[in-house]
C-alpha cells in the first residue's frame, strides 16, 4: 500500500513539472520568438519554429511573398524562408519581459541591462487560445500587368 502511495505521489509530482507551452503567456511567446529568431540563420527548422509563433496576418503575408518568390526563382520557397534574420538584429540582450494585457491583445516590454535606454515593445494577440507575436510586415503590393504584355 505504501509503494502505491509513493508511486501516485511521484506521478502527481512529475505531472505538475511539465513545461508550460511557449505560447501560453505573452511574455513567454516573445521570449521564445526572440530565441528562435536568433537561431534562424540558414536553418529551415529554426525558421519554421519562429514562423509558427507569428500571428495569422503575418503568416498570410509571408505566404504570399513566398508564392511570388517561388514563381520568380523556379523553386518552391516556404513562407518561413521569407523571415530575414538580418532584419531582426538585437540592439541589446533582453533581460526582462513584462506584459500589459488588454483582452486578447498584449504589449510586451522587453528591457535590457539598462532599462532606461534598452527597451523595446512587441505586440501580441491571442489567436485560438494561444499567444502570437504581431510582426508588422509591409503589405504586399498588387501584381501589376501591362496592357501590352504578352503581345
Amino acid at each position: 500500500m505504501t509503494a502505491a502511495r509513493v508511486a501516485l505521489a511521484l506521478c502527481l509530482l512529475l505531472g505538475g513539472c511539465e513545461r508550460e507551452a511557449p505560447d501560453a503567456e505573452p511574455e513567454r511567446v516573445v521570449r521564445e520568438f526572440v530565441e528562435r529568431m536568433q537561431r534562424v540563420h540558414g536553418n529551415p527548422t529554426s525558421a519554421r519554429a519562429a514562423y509558427d509563433l507569428l500571428w495569422s496576418d503575418a503568416k498570410q503575408n509571408l505566404a504570399e511573398r513566398a508564392k511570388r518568390a517561388s514563381a520568380l526563382s523556379g523553386r518552391k520557397v516556404a513562407p518561413e524562408e521569407m523571415l530575414v534574420p538580418s532584419r531582426f538584429s538585437l540592439r541589446f540582450t533582453p533581460r526582462r519581459y513584462q506584459a500589459e494585457v488588454h483582452g486578447d491583445w498584449a504589449m510586451v516590454t522587453v528591457s535590457g541591462e539598462a532599462p532606461e535606454t534598452q527597451r523595446e515593445q512587441m505586440k501580441c494577440v491571442r489567436e485560438d487560445g494561444s499567444w502570437r507575436v504581431v510582426l508588422e510586415v509591409p503589405p504586399v503590393p498588387p501584381i501589376q500587368q501591362r496592357d501590352d504584355a504578352g503581345i
